[in-house]
């Protein structure tokens, strides 16, 4: 793990908030904020010119949404990792994050400490979302009026893998419920990203929803 500082930039439209979790960042150890935006735009902008390992954005922003700012980034600064971190946890704003390929969703009245851990954890490449967003999300994916379309680049195996998944099944509970060991649903797990072209088990569930494996 390197020791190098997490760099921070911290995007929020309300002066207070901004500047008010800058300052709780500045002084966590391990932790360097390089700047602070007040709208997607600028964020974007300082984002290019300071080269963060993280983002915190908030959704609601002035000029340029945060939603579209992170798209922005991930295709011209596809290393920093950017963090939603709001008091928004509608349906619509859960998902369009996650299409986005924001390594998380927070909402803003997690603990400082929690923050941080975000911080340090998304540098680390470990996507966090808050467990109301979880919910939003488990009730898009309930909501799914698609019918079940099969894909023949899966097996069926994997097929049920993939809808347990989207039910929010740990591999521990996939493989009870499958009768396999978890060495060989994460092989399987593996396979289904790698086929569909996905990068993690949200946009996994995100794919089932969308192509009816529910």
């Amino acid at each position: 793990m390197t020791d190098e500082p997490v760099r921070v930039l911290v995007a929020d439209d309300q002066a207070l908030i901004r500047e008010g979790i800058a300052s709780l960042l500045s002084i966590e150890p391990g932790i360097e904020v390089v700047g602070t935006a007040a709208d997607g735009r600028a964020a974007v902008e300082l984002a290019l010119a300071t080269t963060p390992d993280v983002v915190l954005m908030d959704v609601r922003m002035p000029v340029l949404d945060g939603l579209r700012a992170a798209e922005l980034l991930r295709e011209r600064l596809p290393a920093c990792r950017v963090l939603m971190l709001t008091t928004f946890d509608d349906e619509e704003y859960v998902v369009r994050a996650l299409r986005a390929g924001t390594g998380g969703y927070l909402l803003k009245d997690l603990p400082p400490k929690d923050l941080a851990r975000a911080v340090r954890l998304a540098r680390a490449g470990v996507d966090q979302h808050d467990s109301a967003v979880l919910r939003r999300l488990v009730t898009a994916l309930d909501r799914s009026p698609v019918a079940a379309t099969p894909r023949a680049d899966l097996t069926e195996r994997e097929q049920a893998v993939l809808r347990l998944i989207a039910r929010g099944a740990t591999n521990r509970e996939i493989a009870a419920q499958l009768y396999v060991s978890e060495g060989t649903v994460k092989n399987h797990v593996s396979n289904i990203l790698a086929r569909l072209g996905l990068r993690d088990r949200t946009q996994a569930a995100l794919y089932a929803r969308d192509h009816g494996f529910l």
